[in-house]
């Protein structure tokens, strides 16, 4: 049986993944690819929006990864994926939930 939902990034949050430590990788990257077994976790946490345009965040180590889950298409959007200490700015994810409407 394949995984129902598909795994999508920003190119920005491709770009994060890219830039994080190689040690952390690995276990970032096993845990967006189980998002599309499960997009909501135990543990996953509704960060912001409202709507279609919700932000989701899994903690992984020290690590975190926002994304949209758009159910009607089975997608995973991976939108950030940043260390700990820097993923909760307010003015980014405004401009995540902006830029998630634009790639629409």
């Amino acid at each position: 049986m394949g995984s129902p939902y598909r795994i999508q990034f920003l190119a920005s949050a491709a770009r994060q993944l890219e830039a994080i430590p190689i040690n952390a990788q690995g276990a970032v990257a096993a845990a967006i690819d189980g998002l599309a077994r499960e997009p909501r976790p135990d543990g996953a946490k509704l960060l912001s929006g409202s709507g279609n345009e919700r932000i989701w965040r899994i903690a992984v180590n020290a690590y975190r990864v926002l994304y949209e889950v758009e159910d009607a298409r089975l997608v995973i959007l991976v939108v950030r994926v940043a260390d700990r200490r820097e993923v909760y700015n307010p003015t980014t994810l405004k401009r995540l939930l902006k830029q998630i409407r634009s790639s629409r």
